[in-house]
C-alpha cells in the first residue's frame, strides 16, 4: 500500500467535513470503548496480566533472533517452509513464486494487515492470480477499491446504506437493506471462492516458537476455511509476532479480544501447525510461512523497541480523540491511530510522515488501554525530538519552542511573562471571555474559540495559598 501520510493535514480537513464519516465514527464509542470497559472487569488481575503480557513481549524482543531461529526449526520439522523477506517487495515476489511453483490461478485471502503493508493483492493480480478477500469487511473494501480505515474493523467508515448500494451495483442483484440479508448475499458470493481456491493466504496474530505454529484469531469462519481447504496455505506476518510458548499465548489471548472488540474470546482461535498428514481429513498439502522485516529489525535494541510489543488490537485508536474525529484514512497508510503515528514514520521514514508524530494530544488514553503497556505518548515525544534534531520543524515552531525553553530556564522572567500574558488575554477576550484567534495557534482557533484565562496565574495562586 502506498504511503500517502505526507498529505495528512489536507486529509484531516476533508475528513472533519465528512458528515457520513463523523456519524460512522460515533459508533466506535458504544461498540469498542464501552465493550472493552465491560469485559475487562471479568479479569480480577487485569493490570497484572497486562504486566505479564508486556514481559512476554520484551522477553522475545530482547533475544529476537534466538526465538525466530527456534520457531523456524520447529516449523520446518513439522513440514512447513519458512521464508524470510526483507521488504514488502520480497514478500510479493515470494508469494508469486509459490503461486507459479504450485500452478495457482486463484487465491482466497483472510484478513492480513501485513499483506496490506506489502500491497500483495495488486502484485498477485499482475502475476495472473485472482485474489478474493473473504473477510466481510475486507471484501466490501475490495469491491469499493478502498483501503481499511481500522486494523480490526476495516470498514468502520461505511454505513449500511453505502454497503447496500455497493452490493447492488457490483453483484447486479436487487438491493437489500437488512444486515442479515447483506451477510447472506456476501456468503453466497464468497462460498465458491473457498471451494475453488488453489491458495489460501492469511496473516498470523502470533507465531509459537515452542511448536512452530502460526496462530490466528477471527470472528468469521473464513479464516479457518482459507487455511484448511486450499491445497496451498501461505501465512504472512512480521518478525516481531513470535512468542516463546503456547502458555505465553494464552496470557496474550486473555487481553487481545477484550482490548480489540470487547469480547471475552473471539469465535475462532486456530493454531496452524505444519502441512496435511496422510491421516488428516483437511489441511493444506503445502504450508509456507513468510516472515517480514520491512524495517522492524532496525527497531530492536533502539529506544523505539517497545513499539514492537504491539499485538494489533486497535484499542489505542478506539480511545484516541484524534482518530475518533478523523478516522483511519487520513493517516495515509496501513496503520492509523497512535500506533500508526509511530509505526508509519519508523517503517516508512520520518521525512515521509512529518505530521504523524504531532497527530496526538498526548492525553495518554492510548497508553492506559494498551494491553502490552506500550508507552505510546513517550514514543511520540521521541519522534518529535528527532524532528527537532533533524531540523524538520518550521521556523515559527522552532522559535516558539526555544523561546519557551528560555523562559522556563529563567523563572523570574517566566513568572512576569505569564502574569502579563494572562492579563492581556483576559482583556482581549472581552465581555464573552473568548479569544477568536491567537498568534501562532491558528490550528486551535480556526475551528473553535479559545476561552480567555481569568483571574490569577497558577504561580500566583500557589504563592498566595502558601502565605495563608
Amino acid at each position: 500500500m502506498k504511503n500517502n501520510s505526507i498529505n495528512f493535514k489536507r486529509q484531516v480537513t476533508i475528513k472533519l467535513a465528512d458528515v457520513k464519516l463523523q456519524s460512522a465514527l460515533s459508533r466506535l464509542q458504544s461498540r469498542f470503548v464501552e465493550g472493552r470497559a465491560a469485559v475487562i472487569s471479568e479479569i480480577s488481575d487485569f493490570e497484572e496480566t497486562r504486566t505479564a503480557a508486556a514481559a512476554i513481549r520484551d522477553r522475545v524482543l530482547n533475544d529476537l533472533e534466538h526465538w525466530l531461529m527456534h520457531f523456524e526449526q520447529q516449523a520446518t520439522a513439522r513440514g512447513a517452509i519458512v521464508h524470510w523477506a526483507e521488504t514488502g517487495a520480497d514478500v510479493n515476489r515470494i508469494v508469486a513464486e509459490i503461486a507459479v511453483q504450485h500452478g495457482v490461478r486463484t487465491a482466497a485471502k483472510s484478513k492480513s494487515m501485513v499483506s496490506e503493508e506489502c500491497g500483495l493483492n495488486d502484485a498477485l493480480e499482475l502475476a495472473g492470480v485472482t485474489v478474493m478477500e473473504t473477510d466481510l469487511g475486507e471484501y466490501i473494501l475490495q469491491l469499493a477499491h478502498e483501503a481499511p480505515s481500522h486494523i480490526v474493523a476495516p470498514v468502520v467508515h461505511k454505513n449500511k446504506e453505502e454497503i447496500s448500494d455497493l452490493f447492488a451495483e457490483k453483484h447486479q442483484l436487487p438491493r437489500k437493506t437488512g444486515i442479515a440479508e447483506l451477510c447472506r448475499e456476501a456468503r453466497e458470493i464468497l462460498r465458491p471462492a473457498f471451494l475453488n481456491a488453489d491458495m489460501g493466504i492469511s496473516g498470523a496474530n502470533f507465531l509459537v516458537a515452542e511448536t512452530g505454529s502460526a496462530l490466528i484469531v477471527t470472528n468469521e469462519g473464513n479464516g479457518r476455511l482459507v487455511t484448511t481447504l486450499p491445497r496451498v496455505h501461505v501465512a504472512i506476518t512480521g518478525i516481531e509476532k513470535v512468542v516463546p510458548t503456547l502458555e505465553d499465548v494464552t496470557t496474550l489471548l486473555r487481553l487481545l479480544p477484550r482490548s480489540a472488540t470487547g469480547q471475552s474470546i473471539t469465535n475462532y482461535v486456530s493454531v496452524l501447525t505444519g502441512n496435511k498428514n496422510k491421516d488428516d481429513h483437511d489441511g493444506p498439502e503445502h504450508f509456507h510461512i513468510i516472515l517480514l522485516d520491512n524495517g522492524r529489525s532496525s527497531l530492536v535494541g533502539s529506544e523505539m523497541q517497545e513499539m514492537l510489543r504491539c499485538i494489533r488490537c486497535g484499542a489505542c485508536m478506539n480511545h484516541c480523540p484524534v482518530y475518533q474525529n478523523i478516522g483511519g484514512h487520513a493517516y495515509g497508510w496501513v496503520y492509523p491511530g497512535p500506533m500508526g503515528s509511530i509505526l508509519t514514520p519508523l517503517l516508512g521514514g520520518l521525512e515521509k510522515s512529518p505530521d504523524l508524530p504531532n497527530a496526538s494530544t498526548l492525553c495518554g488514553a492510548c497508553a492506559v488501554v494498551c494491553p502490552v503497556k506500550i508507552p505510546l505518548p513517550d514514543l511520540l515525544r521521541k519522534l518529535r525530538e528527532k524532528q527537532m534534531e533533524r531540523g524538520m520543524k518550521s521556523r515559527r515552531e522552532t522559535f516558539m519552542l526555544k523561546a519557551w525553553a528560555w523562559l522556563a530556564l529563567h523563572p523570574p522572567v517566566y513568572a512576569l511573562a505569564t502574569k502579563f500574558g494572562v492579563r492581556a488575554m483576559s482583556l482581549l477576550g472581552g465581555k464573552n471571555k473568548l479569544l477568536h484567534t491567537l498568534p501562532g495557534a491558528s490550528g486551535w482557533t480556526d475551528g473553535r474559540d479559545f476561552p480567555a484565562p481569568e483571574g490569577l496565574t497558577f504561580r500566583e495562586i500557589y504563592q498566595r495559598r502558601n502565605r495563608q
